[in-house]
C-alpha cells in the first residue's frame, strides 16, 4: 500500500503538533508546551537599567574600608555615579562640580557615591587633593558596576550616573555625561 505524500506530511503535522492528553500513563519527563511550567525570562544583564526600575540591591565598600548596603537609604535619595578613573581631567572636573556645588546637594538631601576601578589608596588620595566631600567606592572587581549594567572597559568603568529617588527606584539615569555640566543637571533632576 502507497500512501500519498500530502496525506502523510498532514498526518504527521497534526500528530506532531497537538499534544498529548496528560493522562496517569504519560511519563513525567515528557513535556510538551501545554504541560510544561513556564520559566520566567532572565534580565540582560547588558542592558541598561531604565527609570521606574528597582535599584540594585548591593553592597557599596568605601575607601576608608566601611560598607553600605544600599538598601539601607530607602527613604533617600541617593546619586551612584560611575567614572572612568581617579585623578583624570575630566573625572576630576566632575567630581569638582559635585564639591563646589555640595552646599546644594545637600539641601536637595541627596547622598552620594562615586564609583570607580581603583582601590581604597587611589580613592584616598583622590579625595584628599580634591577635598571631595563624599565617598568614593572600591569596584575592583566592577560588582557594582555590574551591578548597575555600566559596561567596563579594562578596568575603566563608563561615565554613568544614577539617581535613586526615595522610594529606591531609579528616578533619573545618564548614559552620557558631560562632566562639566553633570552636577548641576543632577541637581535638577533631584528636584523633581
Amino acid at each position: 500500500m502507497r500512501l500519498d505524500p500530502i496525506v502523510l506530511t498532514l498526518a504527521l503535522t497534526v500528530a506532531c503538533s497537538t499534544p498529548a492528553p496528560a493522562t496517569a500513563s504519560t511519563p513525567p519527563e515528557i513535556a510538551t508546551a501545554a504541560t510544561a511550567p513556564a520559566v520566567a525570562a532572565t534580565p540582560d544583564p547588558t542592558a541598561p537599567l531604565n527609570v521606574g526600575d528597582a535599584a540594585p540591591d548591593v553592597a557599596l565598600e568605601l575607601q576608608d574600608g566601611t560598607t553600605v548596603e544600599l538598601k539601607s537609604l530607602l527613604g533617600k535619595q541617593v546619586l551612584v555615579y560611575f567614572y572612568p578613573a581617579d585623578n583624570t581631567p575630566g573625572c576630576t572636573m566632575e567630581a569638582q562640580g559635585l564639591r563646589d556645588g555640595w552646599a546644594d546637594i545637600q539641601a536637595a538631601g541627596l547622598t552620594v557615591f562615586g564609583v570607580s576601578g581603583q582601590d581604597a589608596e587611589s580613592h584616598k588620595s583622590f579625595i584628599a587633593s580634591q577635598s571631595l566631600p563624599f565617598p568614593l567606592v572600591v569596584d575592583t572587581k566592577g560588582k557594582v558596576a555590574g551591578a548597575f549594567h555600566v559596561p567596563v572597559h579594562g578596568t575603566y568603568a563608563a561615565r554613568q550616573s544614577f539617581l535613586i529617588g526615595v522610594d529606591g527606584k531609579i528616578k533619573a539615569l545618564w548614559l552620557d555625561v558631560n562632566p562639566r555640566e553633570h552636577a548641576a543637571t543632577i541637581l535638577a533632576a533631584s528636584k523633581k
